[in-house]
């Protein structure tokens, strides 16, 4: 019998099946889906068995080395769906197949030694129990001498208790020295021996049982047509539209119990900054032991045996983030996906996948439902609705008909104007000072997204946007000038606002310390939380800074996006935004939309409970729509007016996108290899479809590397993915030049 392996090797003379002997000992064990340890050159590698078959065109085959696993750890759903995404991502196959497993199961290679390991060993424990039956432990204590204390204790604990316990436990239970239970193993009366345990990141919490709600109307209405979905095993793709705080988590947890009755596993996703502490203890008080949780915060050890859990068929709710939608189940029900219109849910290294087209794929295969909920869909999402592609259910109002929180905008031109050169306008100012006096909790957003620094004038808040793209110039400190990413158009600086001529241009960007210390030097007695990457780097550091603020350990909570969302706490009355215009003039067609929906978010943090919220939103520029429709929460009114604008400018929903991206050291390579690029694309595309470019990326150079890129936008278009994939084959043979990588984003959610 002949195996063909996918080794681990991600390059492009690599990227197909090898056929590998099976030796006689193995030939019913080996399977599609196993990993195994196969000869490669002068090394051995790790490899996917793919297929297994009779006969192979080859005379000299090498044997496989070794079987890495007893069972397959792909099942012939995720080895076809690593098929499929190899092919829709235009990746290789090794990088599909490991993008599915927990980097535990991710082989390293020694070359000297020529050997493939696993990265982690499964973590043991060591158990002792009794041998003999209770009738000849009750014997033997009779026959044990009296100032044999220890022993004597470890015979009256097993009459009681037959089962195995764990050593370090009965050491410390009985309070006896080691070498007694070894005396009694040595005499055939215990037996010790090593059981496997699994690191659960959750150990030292306590989940209370909690049952479920009773539904308003409106949540029961959502609720039905997807629990007519599980019951009928239909593949449908619903879209869950509600406002911050309408309960739509009571209609997920609601959802997975219908699923869970018919004996099947669910999938719930969150975006990774929404998956705090607080959303986990609702599934696992409401579920128990049936969670696994899976995010990057955990150690890999507890990723491992996370994954391993669900593997084995032993929970049947994941609860996680992007990765986890290819949790490893066979009879899944439905999958959710939470604050849909979120950016990580796309991936941003190969294979560079969206989280919701793998979800759709996978459901279709299982023949269940997809729920996709957010207050702030995605264009795309809503527009599909729209169109009867999803399912539109619908929650307008917030549980128990609990206002909305009031949002004032601030004009911060008119601080400056009245010379308030602070961080802080006076009415956030004040309203921060009533809430302190009040005992009232405090978030406070600064709105850091993006890369890129735009320029603007401080007077009349005039942002340089690009003439032919609606989006804005791009400033490079390095040349002094402003550039489109879309269309290339450059532009020295100007000296003097165009619309006012005021002289006060500048670029923008401030970070959370400097503000956290104006925090300190106006408010001397708040105690402030700062949540940002510095200070949520260490394990547990994001639980722990959270469950202080919930305990009222600090007034005032700082941060950037991650708390922005999934924050449910009764005391937080008010809520600021420092900067709303940071995300708002990225050189990206997508600023207004995600502007919209971090404001959005960021509000719906303020009064869910008894307190009423309020917002405070500070900017230079009021009147943009997103902005004042992010104040009013007219989700409907902003997606009319942003699609008015896409199609305008022709982007996405109205078309599609594909990024093409070179780089090389040496920026003639770099520029002369992506016109190679873009010549070849052009031929093997219509005339309908768009080619921009080439032209530099917005981030130019990145670890000494030009990068240079070209943009496709097309509406349908056949023979693209052909095209993009032979270019992904040939382009080295090409351009004839080593170094120069390629990289394609169908879809692409950043521009950078």
């Amino acid at each position: 019998m002949i195996a063909e392996v996918i080794v681990d090797l991600p390059t492009q003379q690599t990227n197909k099946p090898f056929d590998y002997l099976i030796p006689k000992a193995w030939q019913d064990v080996i399977c599609p889906g196993m990993r195994v340890a196969v000869p490669f050159g002068p090394r051995k590698l790790m490899g996917f068995v793919s297929k297994i078959k009779e006969t192979s065109e080859f005379k000299q085959l090498k044997p496989i080395d070794r079987i890495m696993d007893k069972e397959p750890v792909l099942n012939e759903e995720l080895l076809l769906l690593g098929e499929w995404l190899a092919k829709e991502t235009i990746c290789f196959k090794i990088s599909a197949y490991q993008a599915m497993l927990p980097a535990a199961l991710k082989g390293k290679y020694q070359k000297s030694k020529s050997a493939v390991d696993d990265k982690l060993k499964v973590k043991t424990e060591r158990v002792v129990q009794a041998l003999q039956p209770k009738e000849e432990l009750v014997e033997l204590l009779t026959a044990t001498r009296k100032n044999a204390v220890n022993q004597r204790k470890l015979l009256e604990f097993f009459i009681d208790h037959p089962t195995a316990i764990r050593v370090a436990d009965l050491i410390e239970q009985l309070d006896i020295s080691r070498q007694a239970i070894s005396q009694l193993v040595k005499k055939g009366i215990l037996a010790e021996g090593q059981v496997e345990l699994y690191r659960d990141p959750y150990q030292d919490h306590h989940f209370a049982q909690t049952k479920k709600l009773v539904l308003t109307s409106e949540q029961q209405m959502a609720l039905q047509p997807i629990v007519h979905a599980i019951d009928h095993h239909q593949h449908v793709k619903q879209l869950l539209f509600g406002v911050t705080g309408s309960g739509k988590t009571e209609v997920y947890l609601q959802a997975i119990e219908a699923v869970l009755l018919q004996g099947k596993q669910a999938i719930m996703l969150v975006p990774e900054i929404a998956l705090t502490p607080q959303m986990v203890k609702r599934f696992k008080e409401r579920f128990g032991a049936q969670v696994a949780v899976l995010h990057s915060r955990l150690s890999s050890g507890e990723k491992y045996d996370e994954w391993r859990r669900i593997y084995r068929q032993e929970v049947s709710v994941v609860v996680g983030a992007r990765s986890a939608v290819f949790a490893p189940f066979h009879h899944l029900g439905i999958i959710i996906i939470d604050e849909e219109h979120e950016g990580s849910y796309k991936q941003e290294e190969t294979p560079r996948y969206h989280t919701r087209d793998v979800a759709i794929k996978r459901a279709e295969f299982h023949q269940c439902p997809v729920v996709m909920g957010s207050a702030t869909p995605s264009l795309e999402s809503f527009a599909r609705a729209r169109k009867g592609v999803y399912q539109l259910l619908t929650l307008e109002e917030r549980i128990n008909r609990r206002e909305l929180p009031t949002v004032s905008i601030v004009d911060m031109r008119e601080e400056l104007r009245n010379n308030n050169r602070s961080m802080f306008s006076n009415q956030l100012y004040d309203k921060i000072k009533d809430r302190l006096d009040k005992k009232e909790q405090i978030v406070l957003l600064l709105n850091r997204r993006g890369y890129s620094s735009f320029v603007m004038c401080r007077d009349c808040g005039l942002v340089v946007e690009c003439p032919n793209c609606a989006v804005s110039m791009t400033y490079h400190r390095s040349q002094q000038q402003m550039k489109c990413h879309y269309c290339s158009l450059e532009q020295t600086v100007p000296t003097a606002c165009p619309h006012c001529e005021s002289t006060h241009i500048r670029f923008f960007g401030s970070g959370t310390q400097k503000i956290e210390a104006e925090i300190n030097k106006l408010f001397p007695d708040a105690r402030v939380i700062r949540m940002d990457v510095d200070t949520t780097r260490t394990k547990g550091a994001h639980e722990k800074l959270l469950k202080q603020f919930e305990d009222g350990e600090a007034d005032i909570l700082l941060g950037t996006q991650m708390i922005a969302k999934g924050l449910d706490f009764p005391n937080i009355t008010l809520v600021g935004v420092l900067s709303a215009d940071t995300s708002l003039y990225i050189a990206d067609f997508r600023a207004a939309e995600r502007t919209f929906q971090l404001l959005t978010q960021v509000a719906g943090r303020a009064g869910r409970h008894e307190l009423p919220g309020e917002v405070v939103v500070q900017t230079y520029t009021p009147e943009h729509y997103s902005i004042e429709l992010a104040a009013s929460q007219d989700y409907r009114q902003f997606y009319e007016r942003e699609m008015y604008t896409r199609k305008a400018a022709a982007f996405v929903p109205f078309y599609y996108l594909a990024l093409v991206t070179v780089s090389h050291p040496d920026q003639l390579i770099a520029m002369d290899a992506v016109q190679t690029a873009v010549t070849f694309i052009k031929k093997g595309i219509s005339q309908q479809a768009v080619v921009y470019g080439p032209m530099p990326s917005p981030i130019a150079r990145v670890n000494n590397r030009y990068r240079y890129q070209c943009l496709i936008k097309y509406k349908i278009e056949p023979h693209l993915l052909e095209t993009l994939t032979a270019l992904n084959e040939q382009f080295s043979l090409m351009v004839g030049k080593k170094d120069v990588y390629l990289s394609i984003d169908m879809n692409p959610n950043m521009m950078m």
